[in-house]
């Protein structure tokens, strides 16, 4: 019989599904891509089909296979990884979801947030989960479907209801119903997570009134997690990698050891600083979070996240079309010599790091009547750097790590003006990786060390590929002109919202 070559990986993202298959050399050898819809039921609300989140998955999977012509024979072992802090609750016996999913960009628990905060609770949150208090994690979510979908809150006190993240809900339905977990990193981020003792925290569960019998048992980021069947006439395949997105591209790009940053330019822009097996407690600026656990071994992780990074240049194509393609952007921007004063701080979901302002609203500043189109392209894309910058700052200050290496990654990485400008508005050299998918093979290499495709993280560390580098070149003077004028446009875009 035919020895199995391949990982089979999964990337079920915000905008769509990607489906990969990856060798023996770490290499991405064929993808396949779904797009998914969507939905706004009110301003600053963000909803997704959990029905339509799963066949993305099947449908990728089956049309990923029969192109490559590759059998489930030849697959070793299965790697997820998934947008993180979206929740699905769906009920046990039936196995259909209660509502939509809510999307880790939905504002919707915002008052609710502020309650908590009111209540003197930012600091315990912050030193049990690592975490700001934000609707842009799972556990203010949980509590709006509790409280607001009719039967929820009954189902849930009889023990039939079940909350997962996305990874959750996936291998809920790969695996026939019979696995209800979540991988470590995924809990890390609902904010109910103790990432010190690493379990649910009975006390955070209490103060959210959410039983303890809709959470998902965590398991590692990489083993013998499940076993996943695609079809009712195809095999099981172990699952033996799962990741939260922006934890499995930090592991694609091989940033292993303490000091190493990546940035994953894609619907949002996420940026980690490796800390190793050091937990580091910040301010409320920053995220302490779980890297991966690994061997029983857990690394940790310095975040910041960005809320508007892609979707800013799909906004340019979608609401006001000044282009027609995402990728006509660059060529738009370079129409124009420079921004022509005009700075765009694209709070569309309010602002994550440094600021956590929910209430922040996107907003264009400094046009005047000679500002055309160019210009506006040049400030989406140089906000994206902006808000990058911001991050890396304070992770250097705030985590007293030395920067080891500075790796990009995800679709807007192939942007060179982006990539030139973020080098030089933050002075440092940024090492581009040759895939823009490093989430999906940070799933394959999880999984491939937990089926034993490969020996270890050495193994892996030499796969890694460079697909260009950028140097500074912008002079002190400038850079810091720029800055004030972000700064300033910054300021007039928090708040925006408020009441106040």
């Amino acid at each position: 019989m035919k020895k199995p070559e391949y990982i089979l990986s999964i990337d079920q993202g915000t905008t769509g599904t990607r489906a990969g298959i990856v060798n023996q050399d770490g290499k991405l050898v064929a993808s396949r891509y779904q797009e998914i819809k969507q939905f706004y039921p009110k301003p600053g609300w963000v909803e997704q089909d959990p029905i339509e989140i799963f066949e993305s998955v099947s449908n990728t999977v089956g049309k990923l296979l029969d192109e490559c012509k590759i059998q489930f024979s030849s697959i070793t072992s299965v790697g997820i990884t998934n947008q993180r802090e979206t929740i699905i609750a769906w009920d046990k016996t039936t196995g259909k979801p209660v509502y939509n999913a809510i999307v880790w960009q939905c504002r919707r628990t915002t008052n609710y947030c502020n309650l908590l905060i009111d209540k003197g609770l930012s600091q315990t949150i912050k030193n049990t989960t690592g975490l700001t208090i934000d609707p842009y994690f799972s556990a203010t979510k949980i509590s709006w479907i509790l409280e607001n979908v009719p039967g929820a809150r009954t189902l849930a006190d009889n023990g039939s209801l079940a909350f997962g993240t996305v990874d959750s809900w996936l291998v809920w339905n790969l695996s026939h119903g019979s696995s209800h977990i979540i991988d470590i990193t995924n809990a890390s981020r609902t904010m109910l997570f103790d990432i010190n003792k690493l379990e649910w925290s009975d006390e955070l569960l209490n103060i959210m009134n959410i039983p303890e019998s809709m959470l998902p048992e965590v398991v590692p980021s990489s083993g013998k997690l499940a076993n996943v069947s695609f079809g009712l006439n195809n095999p099981s395949l172990p699952l033996t990698g799962i990741a939260g997105d922006q934890q499995s591209a930090l592991f694609g790009q091989g940033c292993f050891e303490p000091g190493m940053v990546k940035v994953t330019y894609g619907t949002g822009a996420f940026l980690l600083i490796n800390t190793g097996t050091e937990l580091i407690s910040t301010g409320k600026e920053l995220l302490t979070t779980i890297g991966w656990s690994l061997n029983g071994h857990v690394s940790y992780a310095l975040e910041g996240a960005v809320f508007s990074a892609g979707s800013t240049i799909q906004w340019l194509r979608d609401q006001i079309k000044i282009i027609n393609n995402s990728s006509e952007v660059e060529d738009l921007a370079l129409s124009v010599e420079d921004n022509g004063g005009v700075f765009f701080v694209p709070a569309f979901s309010g602002l994550g790091s440094p600021y956590w302002d929910p209430e922040a609203r996107a907003t264009i500043q400094g046009i005047t009547g000679g500002s055309n189109r160019g210009h506006i392209a040049r400030a989406a894309i140089e906000s994206i750097a902006y808000q990058c910058d911001d991050v890396i700052n304070l992770m250097l200050t705030q985590s007293n790590i030395s920067l080891k290496e500075f790796k990009a990654d995800g679709g807007a990485s192939v942007n060179n003006t982006l990539m030139q400008f973020q080098s030089d508005i933050s002075n440092f050299n940024i090492q581009r990786s040759s895939t823009s998918e490093s989430t999906l093979l940070g799933a394959a290499y999880l999984s491939g060390i937990g089926s034993g495709f490969w020996s270890n993280i050495k193994d892996l560390a030499s796969k890694w590929e460079s697909g260009g580098s950028f140097s500074p070149t912008m002079s002190d003077v400038k850079r810091k002109l720029l800055k004030t004028g972000w700064n300033k446009a910054v300021e007039r875009s928090l708040k925006w919202s408020s009441s106040d």
